[in-house]
């Protein structure tokens, strides 16, 4: 018998990056190709590229360069990497281009091959070629109305949506860890790695044009999943041991006008919140401009549903926001903040920032320090502008000289830094709901993040007072169980807490009584 054809699935970039893996690594597992973690170990190595910044596209031209190694190495009878495969959106962006720039690549695929991912790598790996695409706009594939584009969506590859239009029953042999395909919309995704947290797509593209972005060019117009997909995907995930679910997209505030109901996220996140096995489910990525005082109060005020609010401001001074296509000012801001505080004075904010655009002034670099100052924003990013072929703003004059973009980074990055390890402190002496992720460097440690806490991005909680055998049923490791916990200190943006015992929470596979703190679990 042939031994199986393994491939490795490099993942680069944000978190829908990584459900458009998992997706893949679905489609892949099943057609008979064994997942391994290691690229070394993989008869193909596909990198799931990032294309937004300069700096993601060197990471990405990186690790395209490192698994090529890899080949090179089997080359000389060490290893058995055969091919190297690009994917993703840096892929789906420059197509053909990419190709000839980087001939290490074996393939480089886009969006559409993903249906047939199985094929181009066997191609790929019998000594095929596959042409690479040439790039297009993809906003165009889809109708201009939101409301006449769930009819066109079928016909258009939207990576991360995991389902299978055309599998009307599960096959009987499904690999241990994939997704059932039982329904006309099943879900189609395997799991990579063991996390109690996953990322789940509420929709894919973008209808906003800011100035300084390229996203929806490649990665289409904004279209939503059916809340039933997102529903029976969460189902799935929590079967698989997940805890907590992070609905993301490129903005997740216009889920649903192409449903009918723009006001549809506020419907869906509490049925989100009642599937069983589910504690916690956070949402990111939310448009500053089109938040409803109504999705303010479902998520400050649902059970099981985090206070958190990743709010897009990208700056505060007027007319930097009008020059790069958004809208808002410091003190609408502000006030924005202000409304969401008055119904959940702990909720977790955070934000993203660009400084040295176009026409920026010292004047308007000091407006957004007035803003940072008064936000108190739990983790800020910071990043330099730099000009994206294909957006408005490349053709902006007014530029900013690169010493000046770089001096300005620093500086807004160093008072960024100062004012979210402020914010860490005011928690201390705050009772947090923390989910358990992982052992600590130190004995007796455990880590886990609280409802503030985005993965990857906004800090940890270091936890004292766990006993090992606080898991299920009081067995085994603590990690997936939801503890509650008292702050003693804090270390920049990242927390120290002593346990004061686990959390029941209703909806999550308890006896439904509202939630409860279990005493014995810190002993």
């Amino acid at each position: 018998m042939p031994e199986p054809r393994t491939v490795a699935l490099v993942t680069l970039g944000c978190a829908r990056n990584e459900v458009d893996s998992e997706e893949l690594a679905g489609r892949l597992a099943a057609d008979g190709w064994q997942l391994v973690e290691e690229a070394a170990e993989a008869d193909v190595a596909v990198v799931n590229t990032c294309g937004f910044v300069e700096a993601a596209k060197k990471d990405s031209v990186d690790a395209l360069l490192e698994a090529n190694d890899l080949k090179a190495q089997a080359r000389e009878g060490d290893g058995r990497t055969q091919a190297v495969v690009a994917v993703g959106c840096m892929a789906e962006r420059y197509g053909k281009e990419l190709a000839e720039a980087l001939p290490e690549a074996d393939g480089v695929l886009g969006f559409d091959d993903y249906a047939d991912i199985s094929g181009r790598l066997q191609t790929i790996l019998g000594g095929g070629v596959h042409a690479p695409h040439t790039p297009r706009d993809r906003r165009k594939l889809l109708p201009i109305s939101p409301a006449e584009r769930q009819d066109a969506g079928d016909g258009v590859a939207l990576p991360g949506h995991g389902t299978e239009p055309g599998l009307d029953e599960a096959p009987a042999d499904l690999p241990d860890g994939l997704a059932p395909a039982s329904g006309p919309r099943a879900p189609l995704r395997r799991r990579m790695g063991n996390s109690p947290v996953a990322s789940v797509k509420l929709a894919s593209g973008c209808d906003r044009r800011c100035s300084f972005c390229a996203i929806p060019s490649f990665r289409g117009s904004f279209i939503s999943r059916r809340p039933s997909d997102v529903l029976n995907e969460t189902r799935w995930l929590a079967e698989q041991g997940v805890k907590e679910i992070m609905l993301v997209s490129e903005n997740n505030t216009s889920y649903g006008k192409d449903l009918g109901d723009i006001r549809l996220l506020e419907s869906l996140l509490p049925e989100l919140a009642e599937v069983d096995g589910i504690e916690r489910v956070r949402v990111s990525y939310l448009q500053p401009a089109e938040l409803r005082p109504g999705l303010v109060d479902v998520l400050t005020g649902t059970e099981g549903v985090a206070p958190y609010f990743d709010l897009s401001f990208q700056h505060s001074a007027p007319g930097v926001l009008r020059a790069m296509r958004r809208f808002g000012d410091t003190d609408r801001f502000l006030e924005l903040l202000e409304m969401i505080r008055t119904r959940a004075p702990q909720a977790g904010v955070r934000s993203n920032f660009i400084v040295g655009f176009p026409g920026e002034t010292e004047e308007d670099v000091a407006e957004l320090e007035r803003f940072l100052t008064s936000a108190r924003l739990d983790a800020i990013g910071v990043f330099g502008y730099s000009d994206e072929e294909g957006t408005e703003a490349a053709g902006y004059e007014e530029k900013n000289d690169p010493e000046v973009v770089a001096a300005r980074l620093e500086r807004v990055s160093r008072l960024a830094e100062e004012l979210t390890a402020q914010r860490a402190e005011e928690r201390v002496g705050d009772t947090l709901r923390v989910l358990v992720e992982a052992a600590g460097e130190d004995e007796g440690t455990f880590v886990g993040r609280g409802e503030h806490q985005a993965p990857e991005t906004d800090g940890q909680v270091l936890l004292t007072g766990l006993a090992e055998d606080a898991g299920a049923e009081g067995r085994g490791s603590p990690v997936g169980r939801m503890v509650e916990a008292k702050v003693v200190a804090a270390e920049g943006v990242d927390l120290v807490a002593e346990v004061l015992g686990t959390v029941a929470v209703a909806g999550s596979g308890t006896d439904g009584a509202p939630a409860a703190v279990s005493e014995e679990a810190g002993q």
